[in-house]
């Protein structure tokens, strides 16, 4: 049985959940995960007044098991990695060099297209409140709270509108704090919980993005 009817619908009780918890005000700054994440931030950033933005994180997989993040690239030059997983790999240095070129030229070229030229909105001191549509093994969730850490946020916050118990446990110490609608015990996918899943355009984030800016 769906929970939300599509990703805005999905905001919603999200933003309730987060303005609830007395988050808001001028440090704070909300950034959507594209694609999907986006329209779910749109609402929480529109309903907490506060400025939206993307954060662009590409996972480094594992050739033999994508899924599998050896670490994960941010902007600016933002690297986090798995020191563990890169070693258990068994990658040779230009193996790893190119996975790495191939993943930046692929975030220069969201940023650029999501953001028409604009500066990323600056984390230094901030709380950098993270939004995705829901969450499922959640590596790309936790990647992309290192690399807002790294942009210098001083807390960092995950809220999404589904995922399932044991990844919200298991993602507790990413985060400072994680807010998840609802957190069911049995869990397939994200798209289960939506009445309308479909993909999100490009076009539609660059223009939830520049509706943001208007």
């Amino acid at each position: 049985m769906s929970l939300f009817h599509d990703r805005i619908d999905a905001g919603r009780p999200l933003a309730d959940l987060l303005h609830a918890a007395g988050l808001g005000g001028d440090e704070v700054v909300v950034l959507g995960l594209p694609r999907g994440g986006v329209p779910v931030a749109s609402e929480v950033a529109r309903v907490l007044g506060v400025p939206l933005d993307v954060i662009i994180v590409r996972k480094l997989g594992a050739p033999s098991e994508p899924e599998l993040a050896m670490g994960a690239l941010g902007e600016d030059g933002v690297r986090v990695v798995n020191e563990g997983i890169m070693g258990s790999a068994a990658l040779s240095g230009a193996d790893i060099g190119a996975i790495v070129r191939r993943e930046e030229a692929e975030l220069v070229r969201r940023a650029r297209r999501y953001r028409e030229g604009r500066p990323r909105l600056n984390l230094q001191g901030r709380l950098a409140i993270i939004v995705d549509d829901g969450i499922a093994t959640g590596s790309t969730a936790r990647a992309a709270c290192r690399v807002a850490r790294a942009h210098g946020a001083a807390r960092v916050v995950l809220a999404v509108p589904v995922a399932p118990k044991a990844t919200v446990l298991a993602l507790q110490d990413e985060c400072d704090d994680l807010f998840s609608v609802a957190s069911p015990e049995s869990f397939s996918a994200v798209g289960e919980w939506y009445d309308d899943f479909s993909p999100t355009s490009d076009a539609e984030v660059v223009e939830l993005l520049r509706n943001a800016q208007a």
